[in-house]
């Protein structure tokens, strides 16, 4: 099971989007600091991108004929609990092209572009993605830890920049190809691991990581049920919390996965009782970590993957 909306990127407020028409600030919450608004004079595309993780593939593949502002860029922000403002929507209004991630996951997206008339090209990843809810469970929307649904959401990208500044499609759509080539060697390193270690249980905290770690061959022994309280922020019962530490004491997983970027008191449980065990601990995030680009930030994931069922 993964997350429902209420643990999802928050919308604004009705009362606070009210505000929008007395709002004369131009400026963003963009990762770079430029701005959508400066795009028209500088000949650049605005892209906004909800989280850092979109608005780094779409500089990858738009270049110097974009400008980006990711709407969050925090990497010590939980994305669940974002809880999105004016100043998003009044840059959202002047965007020429969008990429959400879709699934229930950024919801505030949609609802502000509709209530701005806004006409931009919208890049949903999760639909590019083609993945889907399994029967009888939710769907993992962190479709970014999927190498093979990256590669089709960077064509997207460069499709909906093509539209958007047609001068420049063929070289849209150029530096998609180089971004799609340099994911080639994950997937190899994927597929090395499950050579290697295809079969292994894991543990998680959250499904973040669900793809990169099925990619691999490996299985997660997590209860459902833990992992769906830590993702919704509601407390594990007792038995469920006894159930999962005993994958660790009882060392019946190679590895945990965790979400350094969601942690509290029952998954810091989780991560001790690895410890304890001698069980490695691999920690991921859902949003970018400072000075990595998407590239090197899936490098290091599954290079810390690797290393750590090597041990």
């Amino acid at each position: 099971m993964f997350s429902s909306p209420s643990r999802r990127l928050a919308l604004v407020t009705g009362a606070s989007l009210a505000l929008l028409a007395g709002c004369g600030s131009s400026a963003d919450s963009g990762s770079d600091g430029s701005g959508a608004s400066d795009s028209a004079s500088s000949g650049k595309v605005a892209v906004v991108a909800s989280t850092n993780v979109y608005g780094d593939i779409v500089e990858q593949i738009g270049g110097d004929g974009v400008d980006v502002t990711s709407i969050i860029s925090d990497p010590d922000q939980d994305p669940h609990s974002y809880e999105a403002n004016t100043q998003n929507q009044l840059t959202l209004s002047k965007a020429k092209v969008v990429v959400e991630n879709g699934g229930g996951y950024d919801d505030f997206v949609d609802r502000m572009l509709k209530s701005s008339g806004s006409s931009a090209e919208v890049v949903n990843a999760v639909k590019v993605s083609g993945k889907t809810a399994p029967a009888g469970g939710e769907l993992n929307e962190h479709v970014w830890y999927d190498f093979p649904s990256v590669a089709r959401i960077a064509d997207s990208i460069a499709a909906a920049l093509g539209k958007a500044d047609p001068e420049r499609a063929a070289t849209f759509t150029k530096n998609a190809e180089a971004f799609k080539s340099k994911l080639t060697p994950l997937e190899s390193e994927e597929a090395q691991i499950k050579k290697e270690h295809g079969g292994e249980g894991i543990g998680i905290t959250e499904p973040v990581p669900l793809y990169m770690t099925e990619a691999s061959g490996l299985i997660d022994k997590t209860p459902a049920e833990f992992s769906e309280a830590v993702e919704e922020g509601d407390d594990v019962s007792p038995k469920i919390l006894q159930e999962t530490l005993a994958l660790y004491s009882d060392k019946q997983v190679a590895a945990l996965v965790y979400n350094a970027q969601t942690s509290g008191p029952q998954t810091e449980k989780a991560e001790s009782a690895a410890k304890a065990a001698g069980i490695p601990v691999v920690p991921v995030t859902e949003t970018l970590p400072q000075g990595k680009d998407y590239l090197g930030w899936m490098t290091s994931n599954v290079d810390a993957l690797a290393s750590a069922l090597a041990k």
